[in-house]
């Protein structure tokens, strides 16, 4: 009986599933996301995590014992160099995995992207614009206005801007608002 046994075992032994387990956790370090099938990742994520959270304490000890998970040299460097100081201040909860719509091309079996959280970075660059950018639930119309009269405040405050191409002996001299390069010479000649 398989009381509380709760591992799936993917329809294979369990010397192939452990060699198959720590080939997908080389390929997830080294590459930081993989396409693979739903349970496969879903095994993954439990098998790579207690991995990762050993890889935040850089001794000889937790590189052993993660040596004698993956027996991978490079998966090692990569995990305790790269990967463990981005993980650093993360309490856990190390990957996430993304579904994917269509199943795969033979067996329909449903697929998803296993990936390192911290590496993903187009997510990261939309959630950083989405903090920049404050938005409100009023009407857009507000929004088309306010969004011209920045682009006509840009060109006036542009032709401010005065050139900074002047010989070595001036350039170091700051101008005032109004004041042009030539009057700033005619003052020093003087």
């Amino acid at each position: 009986m398989r009381h509380g046994k709760k591992d799936n075992h993917l329809g294979r032994t369990t010397a192939h599933r452990s060699a198959m387990l720590s080939n997908l956790a080389i390929s997830l370090i080294l590459h930081k996301r993989i396409t693979t099938t739903t349970a496969k990742a879903k095994e993954l994520r439990k098998y790579v995590e207690p991995i990762l959270t050993r890889s935040k304490d850089d001794t000889t000890h937790s590189r052993r014992i993660v040596f004698a998970e993956l027996q991978n040299k490079e998966a090692i460097k990569e995990l305790y160099g790269e990967v463990a100081g981005k993980i650093a201040g993360r309490p856990g909860g190390y990957t996430r995995i993304i579904k994917l719509s269509a199943g795969r091309a033979g067996d329909n079996a449903d697929m998803c992207v296993i990936e390192l959280v911290d590496y993903n970075e187009t997510l990261l660059s939309a959630k950083s614009a989405g903090e920049a950018k404050a938005t409100t639930r009023r009407s857009r119309r507000g929004g088309k206005k306010a969004e011209g009269a920045a682009t006509t405040a840009a060109p006036a405050a542009s032709t401010t801007q005065v050139e900074t191409s002047a010989p070595a002996d001036t350039a170091t001299e700051t101008l005032k608002e109004g004041e042009t390069r030539e009057d700033k010479t005619e003052e020093s000649a003087s």
